[in-house]
């Protein structure tokens, strides 16, 4: 068994470097070296990656690449994309690379081929959204289908519901889009409200069709879409479709199985958008944009299966996000999509990065002594830089930033795109060179407001540039920020793809959801602050 990272000669050789750094300015780093801003990119399937902003020299890059290499992440690479039970704590494959793979691909679990049961399911998904979006479904009551109503949650939710947003330019508008997550009964109740149950579709996600709050949720679906229909149970398989693999349940409830879509447990929840729990995202953009989305997670899994680690859009950005976190001491990553659309990207990636990497032991079980996944969160710009730039060009945290725009709109309106574009590029300069003392006072500022209108810079950022935010273009860019994902737990040497945190607050609620509800008082069975709150909200219940 390898040692872990932090314990090889190549960790320490970029502990002494980062020291060697101490106090070097990026304005020093570009001054030094004039070729800086070409050299240190990147490009590959449809997407350029300028890392010259981030305070690192072709030195800093070199140990990080060693230390990737040191760590074992070819063997691992390969082990995920073979098929290997990498997933240890429940013992399974994880391959989501399959889920987009070419129909003749071959890609086995337990020597078992799983491409052609994956283009198995996404043929019947193509179907059944042509009779949808065609009008060939009809509603219990004989109505064509004008409302989709996606409920799940976690992966099956917010994979979905980001992919919309980011795809509805590609959509189709004469279908209504919702999307319920919260178990907060607010959540249903305000995305069914003006909409007409003889119309509606129901998306059900959830593997086990047991998770508590999608079912709670569905339950309310069923209810209001019966109360709307005449009460008829039948009217149950017109109005809903299931993804899950529990036929019984998804029987049991009502839905036709014939109209079930499964995947597979070697499918992770947050790595799912691409496997049958993407069917709304489907039924917008219809199975052959779905498919060009496909295609482009496939051509960024095969460019980071096969590019050496230095050319590796997936490792290189990993190796930056472990640099900041590790060796600078910056521990969150701020996600600034230049693009309107966009918009639940940045609470997309921070499921798939913080539920994949929170982690405080290694996959043997023992503690983890460094720092691991960054925190990660963000919003649009322009609209962030009226809010809190102002903390990432002024503040006392240093955040890392990934600022993602494309050249061309998808909606051509005057000098917008060029005034969003012009916006992001300012930002990443701005954050990097910031303005000295000796700027402020040359354009005449009072000596007394000279700190105030002082910016530090050195802010690292990293400049995702892409064409045009096409159905392609959305699977690249999820595609990277996965394999991102994996390579930094490689190299931390945790498990990327299990997620035991979720449980332990679910298992509590479940305990006190019987405590609030029962009629007698219940024993005191929490500390005292828990107990107190459960009396308090009884007794106001009870008023």
């Amino acid at each position: 068994m390898s040692a872990p990272s932090w314990e090889l000669p190549e960790w320490r050789a970029l502990a002494a470097h980062r020291d060697g750094m101490a106090g070097r300015h990026l304005r020093e780093l570009f001054a030094e070296d004039p070729g800086r801003g070409s050299r240190l990119t990147l490009e590959a399937a449809g997407i350029f990656l300028d890392h010259s902003k981030q305070r690192v020299t072709d030195e800093t890059m070199r140990l990080l690449v060693q230390l990737a290499e040191a760590s074992g992440l070819r063997e691992k690479i390969d082990a995920m994309f073979r098929g290997d039970r990498i997933n240890v704590t429940e013992d399974r494959p994880v391959l989501h690379v399959a889920l987009r793979a070419p129909r003749g691909a071959d890609i086995r679990v337990d020597g078992r081929n799983v491409v052609p049961d994956v283009h198995e399911v996404l043929d019947r998904m193509a179907v059944f959204c042509d009779r949808v979006r065609s009008g060939a479904w009809l509603g219990h009551g004989g109505k064509r289908i004008r409302n989709v109503v996606n409920v799940g949650i976690g992966g099956s939710d917010l994979g979905p519901a980001m992919a919309y947003l980011a795809l509805r330019h590609h959509a189709d508008r004469n279908l209504v889009f919702r999307f319920v997550s919260n178990v907060d009964g607010t959540d249903i109740v305000e995305a069914v409200s003006d909409l007409d149950p003889a119309e509606t579709l129901f998306v059900i996600g959830s593997k086990t069709f047991t998770t508590q709050e999608t079912m709670a949720n569905a339950r309310a679906a069923r209810d209001w879409s019966l109360a709307g229909l005449g009460g008829d149970g039948r009217a149950v398989a017109r109005h809903f479709v299931a993804v899950s693999t529990n036929a019984a349940r998804v029987a049991e409830f009502g839905i036709d199985t014939a109209s079930m879509f499964g995947f597979w447990d070697w499918v992770g929840g947050r790595y799912s958008m691409d496997s049958a729990i993407g069917l709304s995202t489907m039924l917008a953009i219809g199975p052959d944009a779905f498919r060009a989305m496909l295609g482009g997670f496939h051509e960024m899994d095969e460019h980071f299966r096969t590019a050496p680690f230095a050319r590796n859009l997936p490792v290189v950005k990993a190796l930056l996000s472990l640099w900041n976190v590790d060796f600078l001491g910056m521990p969150t990553q701020a996600v600034l999509p230049y693009e309107q659309y966009l918009a639940r990207f940045p609470a997309y990636l921070q499921q798939l990065v913080m539920e994949s990497n929170g982690k405080r032991v290694t996959r043997d079980g023992a503690p983890v002594p460094v720092d691991t996944s960054p925190i990660v969160w963000g919003e649009p710009g322009t609209n962030g830089q009226h809010s809190f730039y102002q903390l990432l060009h002024q503040g006392t945290h240093i955040v890392p930033a990934d600022l993602i725009a494309f050249v061309r709109p998808l909606n051509p309106l005057g000098e917008h795109h060029e005034m969003l574009l012009a916006n992001a590029l300012a930002q990443a300069e701005a954050l990097a060179f910031g303005k000295t003392e000796a700027e402020v006072r040359a354009e005449g500022t009072p000596e007394w407001l000279v700190p105030h209108r002082t910016f530090p810079g050195n802010r690292p950022t990293s400049f995702l540039l892409l064409d045009r935010l096409t159905p392609a273009a959305l699977g690249r860019l999820v595609a990277l920020y996965e394999h991102e994902t994996f390579t930094s737990g490689a190299i931390w040497g945790i498990d990327s793809f299990d997620q035991w945190g979720v449980e332990l607050g679910k298992v509590l609620a479940q305990r006190i959801l019987v405590e609030l509800t029962s009629p007698g008082d219940p024993p005191p069975s929490h500390d005292s602050s828990t107990q107190a709150l459960v009396r308090r909200c009884r007794a106001a219940r009870r008023s």
